[in-house]
């Protein structure tokens, strides 16, 4: 089984941006689409953004949409999530995660091997 890593989080004033990368080790992704969530103290695990088995499709939450951006290198092993404009609400740990379905899978149920999250504050 595909084992996530995520990290890049860190505090960041309302407004700033931050890169979240998300590495594979066991075996390689490049068969699975890929997802990021997060997750806010109190509330449920909320789907962010998905990219496809080679950089395409990617989608988005509409709360993030124009804001972040979802990409990947299969050579790497790694997938990225780009986080501008950034707001208070944004804050939550981050995780990135696997899927084989088809579509554009966002509830956390159709994602698998979850990594350890990284926090994301957003704090003046």
């Amino acid at each position: 089984q595909v084992q996530l890593l995520e990290s890049g989080g860190g505090l960041v004033q309302p407004g700033g941006s931050l890169k979240l990368s998300c590495a594979a080790s066991g075996r390689a992704i490049s068969g699975e689409k890929m997802g990021w969530f997060r997750q806010a103290p109190g509330k449920e695990r909320e789907f962010v953004a998905g990219v496809g088995r080679n950089g395409t499709p990617t989608w988005y939450a509409n709360s993030v949409k124009g804001r972040f951006t979802a990409s990947r290198s299969n050579l790497k092993n790694t997938v990225w999530l780009q986080m501008d404009s950034l707001k208070p609400e944004d804050t939550a740990v981050y995780y990135c995660a696997a899927t084989r379905l088809v579509g554009t899978p966002s509830s956390p149920d159709d994602f698998y091997s979850w990594g350890q999250g990284t926090q994301v504050t957003v704090s003046s």
